[in-house]
């Protein structure tokens, strides 16, 4: 059939969001560039060269006249994809053919034109990142103070609460927004520099002038909204902020995964799961399957972002000189699909944290079958204090223990220390439902999420106010 022989990416086809694919899209890069090229032709005129504004003009009026098949044409002809595009524009606004690309190499439309996506697309992500940050601390607040068995190597610790437990991961994706904040505010133009970035060609243009060079790449940068420019590149800027940002998405990744593993194993537990829809089928044998399909979709994105992280920095180790082109393919697609992929899994982040479901009865059910062995020490000390002798008390509750523990691990039947105690006169005096209530074991935890919503989720929220309704009707 049409448009089903030839393989599509599944990060464009399935995951990430329309917004994202269309930033790392064709047509939105080409548009760049020219953007980049009419900044630079709008600056030389300034600057006094011999361009006119009918040229400026023609160049306004065409900039989003892109025709892709004769690029195609062109470059089929000269190998070079940047030239192709420099003739392609020239064809639709001759007026301006003389000027266009005027002292600039490849690497001032590809690498400006690379790090304005970057930027663009880091700029979304942290509107994602934003948006699981408010989920995740709403089901905090919620669940604050709901006692839950805490876990450490996957076994029975002490008490926390739901909220606590939400707050770690929602604290994690904070982390992560702190680092994409700071690469926004980092990342700097690679500006006008030529080709192996001593503007040579720009100083050739005027007439030596090293003062009207800097004031031109100063121009230029302040129309793509840049404040910082590279002091210093080769022909390229530097791929180490390319492996910094991967990096960056790959921390992410990294709490990405974490809370979808968590989700999946309390999915098995029965005690929290993610949404599943009205007519959702979990599996196409057992039709009573809820599987936590959302999350184990971003554990795969997750990962693959993760593998990702490796090839930026071995393209910035292998750079000779000022520039060698094998990193050209490879960030391509390192680069991007790293993006389109964490695009993709804090979708699905997002989706999940909004709908989380929770079973207090069954949360309930897995404290009280471990909650008396974790209280034996406070009922012990209860027992003390209403008079009785601590080493008796203690033998006791040491026999009853292992008898109820025998009961639990060789017979499969639940937990009746309690009522051992409870039927052990040396405990009568013990409120045993007052000392073992749950609330009593989680701490300072509700306290905590308290603090932690104020001081650090407060001012997320306020900084991202107007991003917080997005992926609000996601359908994943």
């Amino acid at each position: 059939m049409p448009g089903h022989d030839e393989y599509e990416s599944p990060l464009v086809a399935r995951y990430a969001s329309q917004e994202m694919c269309r930033l790392f899209g064709a047509r939105h890069r080409i548009l760049t560039w020219r953007r980049l090229w009419l900044a630079l032709a709008q600056a030389q005129r300034r600057a006094g060269l011999k361009i006119t504004w009918r040229q400026i003009a023609a160049l306004k009026r065409t900039i989003e006249d892109i025709r892709f098949p004769v690029a195609a044409r062109y470059e089929k002809r000269f190998r070079h994809d940047v030239m192709a595009h420099v003739h392609a524009w020239g064809d639709v606004a001759p007026e301006a053919r003389g000027i266009l690309h005027l002292g600039a190499a490849s690497m001032y439309v590809v690498d400006n034109a690379d790090l304005i996506i970057m930027r663009d697309a880091l700029r979304m992500i942290a509107d994602w990142l934003a948006n699981v940050i408010d989920a995740l601390a709403a089901f905090a607040k919620k669940n604050r103070a709901l006692p839950t068995l805490g876990l450490t190597h996957y076994q029975p610790a002490q008490v926390t609460t739901v909220g606590k437990r939400a707050a770690l991961w929602c604290y994690d994706f904070i982390r992560d927004l702190d680092e994409i904040e700071q690469r926004i505010d980092s990342l700097r133009f690679r500006g006008v520099k030529g080709t192996t970035g001593t503007q040579a060609s720009f100083l050739a243009l005027f007439d030596g002038d090293h003062t009207a060079v800097k004031k031109l790449e100063q121009d230029v940068a302040k129309q793509l909204d840049f404040i910082q420019v590279e002091p210093i590149t080769g022909q390229t800027y530097s791929r180490k902020v390319d492996a910094q940002v991967v990096c960056t998405l790959g921390g992410i990744a990294a709490s990405a995964h974490k809370f979808a593993n968590d989700m999946r194993l309390l999915a098995n537990l029965k005690e929290v799961e993610e949404p599943f829809e009205k007519s959702q089928i979990g599996s196409s044998s057992m039709a009573y399957k809820r599987n936590p399909m959302r999350c184990e979709r971003a554990t795969g994105l997750a990962r693959f972002v993760l593998s990702l992280v490796q090839s930026p920095l071995q393209t910035a180790a292998e750079q000779w000189f000022e520039r060698t082109l094998d990193d050209s393919a490879n960030k391509r697609i390192s680069v991007s699909e790293a993006f389109l992929a964490t695009d993709a899994m804090l979708k699905l982040v997002t989706n999940v944290s909004r709908g989380l479901v929770v079973y207090p009865k069954v949360i309930a059910a897995r404290l009280d079958a471990e909650l008396p062995f974790m209280a034996s020490e406070n009922i012990l000390m209860a027992a003390a204090s209403a008079g009785g002798d601590r080493q008796e008390l203690h033998e006791r509750v040491r026999r009853h223990s292992h008898a109820a523990a025998f009961r639990v691990k060789m017979e499969g039947r639940n937990n009746d220390l309690l009522e051992r105690l409870r039927n052990d006169e040396a405990f009568a005096d013990v409120d045993l439902r007052e000392v073992t209530n749950p609330k009593r074991f989680v701490g300072r935890a509700p306290q905590q999420v308290d603090e932690f919503l104020k001081e650090f989720v407060t001012p997320v929220r306020r900084r991202y106010r107007g991003a917080l309704s997005k992926g609000s009707e996601l359908s994943v």
